[in-house]
């Protein structure tokens, strides 16, 4: 696109470090979308199961596939919630923490390095910006009914 719209930039650009996440986790026989859950359950307690979707922005049945997946390659194991008999908590196994480590490092070798290139004021600016635009999505500002 000749004048890219804000909306490109954004799409590209989380495309890019979407890509360079997985070639990273494919290092470790894992996603990009198996990271980001091992960093979202809680390492000491576990985390409900209904309640690491939303969490996480992920639709249940999307959720439901990457959670069987870490469970048959030994991440997590799901036991009942003591809160809620009806409830599951799903929860990190030895394996699962280690992994959840190396995801760690992984993001915060990516912070540093964007850190280590973009001013303060300049991430500061970004992050104002992408609050602007999660705030005019998140309560339909933009397109109403």
């Amino acid at each position: 696109m000749k004048d890219k719209t804000i909306d490109y930039v954004l799409r590209a650009t989380w495309q890019a470090v979407a890509k360079m996440y997985n070639e990273e986790a494919a290092k470790e026989e894992s996603t990009m979308a198996i990271g980001f859950t091992l960093l979202s359950i809680d390492p000491e307690s576990g985390s409900s199961s209904t309640t690491l979707g939303p969490k996480m922005g992920m639709e249940g049945t999307s959720l439901s596939r990457i959670l069987k997946s870490m469970e048959e390659k030994g991440l997590i194991v799901r036991k009942p919630n003591p809160n809620d008999g009806r409830g599951v908590l799903i929860c990190l196994t030895d394996f699962g923490k280690q992994k959840r480590d190396y995801s760690k490092e992984v993001v915060f070798k990516f912070n540093d390095a964007v850190r280590a290139h973009v001013s303060p004021e300049d991430l500061k600016g970004f992050y104002k910006v992408t609050s602007i635009i999660n705030e005019l999505v998140t309560e339909k500002k933009i397109y109403s009914n």
